[in-house]
């Protein structure tokens, strides 16, 4: 049990006319622990963006972008990469501005709403990373089956798009399942912040 669970048992069975813990104290210690963890959701996005484009250092993309010319997608590649960065950059400005705003925080009812948005950015954050693996997966499969056309039977044509699709799907579990341990352990903290100050709200 942490400080603020003993905080919080403590005010819920203290005497009416004693103020040996106040709502006061019970509120900071919540909206220090909401701070922490908006901090580390920001830095762990940091890290994260930081380690993925290290890869380019490990893997050849000069041949991964000749084999996506040989495709005719080069330039979609190029220009989604483009755009991709830019929403990436919008994710982690807005975990700093959430970390930022969470930590000036005097109300109980305006953090509540800032834990809120924090956990809605993180989902959208998540929901953007796997929505462009997807698109670009299935981009790359129709302009490889689109190129090869005349290369594959409908046999061969039908296990390729079996084949890509199931391995698109496992691909995407495994990133989704990266997420969920990494930020779902902290929006779980964060969802019991939230709760903690729902109840301690109510009775105010």
């Amino acid at each position: 049990m942490d400080l603020l669970d003993n905080y919080k048992k403590a005010w819920e069975n203290q005497p009416e006319d004693t103020n040996k813990v106040s709502s006061i104290e019970i509120y900071k210690l919540a909206q220090s622990r909401s701070s922490s963890i908006v901090k580390w959701i920001f830095i762990i996005g940091i890290l994260e963006f930081v380690i993925l484009n290290s890869l380019y250092f490990i893997v050849d993309m000069d041949e991964a972008m000749i084999e996506y010319r040989k495709l005719g997608i080069e330039s979609f590649v190029f220009y989604s990469q483009i755009a991709a960065y830019i929403i990436l950059f919008y994710f982690l400005w807005m975990f700093y501005q959430n970390y930022k705003r969470i930590s000036a925080i005097e109300s109980t009812k305006t953090l509540m709403k800032k834990i809120l948005k924090t956990r809605k950015t993180v989902r959208n954050y998540v929901l953007f990373n796997l929505g462009y693996i997807t698109l670009l997966m299935i981009v790359t499969t129709i302009a490889k089956v689109t190129t090869n056309l005349n290369d594959y039977s409908n046999k061969q044509l039908l296990i390729l798009i079996l084949v890509t699709t199931i391995a698109t799907l496992l691909f995407l579990g495994v990133v989704w399942l990266f997420y969920q341990l990494i930020y779902g352990i902290l929006l779980r903290k964060l969802n019991r912040n939230y709760k903690e100050l729902a109840k301690l709200d109510s009775t105010n």
